[in-house]
């Protein structure tokens, strides 16, 4: 996902389901967060693993080795990082990618770090290449050449560092070149959460916001929050909203599908930009394949926010699909917005219109 491009980021954190944390999230997020493995919900592989990383680290009495955890937003990157500062009982120190843009900005963070000390380094793949040189031998040798001067008469002084451990948080692992991510000795995918693990985060949220849900309410948020805790917290939050507003503060199935309606989640978990990315392409292309400026033009969003914000999760849900020619909806998505497809598209798999055999 290109977050470069900060009109993409904003789009995706001005939406209830966007996956990306603005300040209120944040904020809640705190006080939401597990402090250890036993209370994190879900990714079971991920947490066993991690478990035996961090006990055999202990019992060594060493720092834990570098870790590198990889998946969509929302999904507990940043939850685990602290988790794993607080099981080796070491201070954590919390950085982004972006934020480091030279190589003496790095420098002067692994300078100041304690031994023992977690650094979380989020979105690593948008570190500068400098300083991601610079990273390889501190993640290794602990050591860092400091270059001082410039041209002929410039001298690199080694600078030992502290044991530490890295945690790198990344949404595009792909572009994390081979040596960097070589030298983490931990590394780990987040899936998606399915529908009970939500409902069990949906649950442990009530509770800690002190609100209260029935196991009905809980799967009607869960089953719209597109298999993403971030996203179903938020929208937990705005159904409590309209639970005290409009009812007598109980989240129940019927007031959890109310409160979503009002704020155009639908059943599925699409929102306004979703469906209208599925519309223009059932109902003024029917179906595709169209191409994706096309698109973008036809639902009045600049061409990234439909490629970056909306397609993902429509491709996910098996609603959409990307081809050579274009964009193509499935017969899912037809059937989703209830509308009935061309005859060559409901007398097959639409691989006629595909390839026009």
């Amino acid at each position: 996902m290109n977050w470069d491009d900060t009109t993409d980021a904003e789009a995706a954190a001005e939406r209830l389901v966007g996956a990306v944390a603005d300040g209120e999230d944040q904020a809640v997020e705190a006080a939401l967060r597990p402090k250890d493995l036993g209370e994190f919900i879900g990714q079971e592989k991920v947490r066993e693993q991690l478990d035996l990383v961090l006990r055999a680290a202990r019992a060594r009495g060493a720092t834990a080795d570098h870790v590198l955890l990889s998946g969509a937003p929302g999904l507990g990157k940043t939850t685990l990082s602290m988790i794993i500062a607080a099981e080796m009982e070491a201070p954590i120190r919390i950085t982004s990618g972006p934020a480091i843009q030279h190589a003496g900005d790095l420098a002067a963070i692994l300078s100041s770090l304690q031994e023992g000390e977690v650094l979380f380094l989020d979105e690593i793949h948008r570190m500068s290449r400098p300083a991601e040189e610079m990273l390889y031998m501190a993640m290794e040798d602990f050591r860092v050449d400091v270059i001082v001067g410039k041209g002929p008469g410039a001298t690199a002084i080694p600078l030992e560092l502290p044991p530490f451990t890295l945690v790198g948080a990344t949404t595009r692992a792909g572009l994390l070149p081979p040596p960097l991510r070589d030298r983490f000795g931990f590394t780990a995918h987040m899936e998606f959460y399915g529908p009970a693990e939500l409902e069990r985060v949906i649950h442990r949220s009530a509770g800690l916001l002190d609100v209260e849900i029935d196991p009905a309410g809980a799967a009607e948020i869960a089953g719209r929050s597109r298999g993403t805790p971030r996203i179903a917290n938020r929208l937990l939050r705005r159904v409590r909203d309209y639970a005290q507003v409009k009812a007598d503060g109980l989240i129940t199935q019927a007031i959890a599908a109310a409160a979503l309606a009002v704020y155009e989640v639908d059943a599925r978990g699409l929102d306004r930009l979703d469906r209208g990315v599925l519309e223009a392409l059932l109902k003024l292309f029917g179906g595709g394949p169209v191409g994706l400026s096309t698109l973008a033009v036809a639902v009045g969003e600049e061409r990234e926010t439909v490629e970056e914000v909306a397609e993902p999760f429509l491709v996910r849900e098996g609603l959409l699909a990307r081809t050579p020619r274009g964009r193509v909806a499935t017969p899912a998505a037809w059937a989703h917005l209830g509308l009935t497809p061309p005859r060559s598209q409901s007398s097959g798999n639409g691989q006629q219109d595909l390839f026009g055999a």
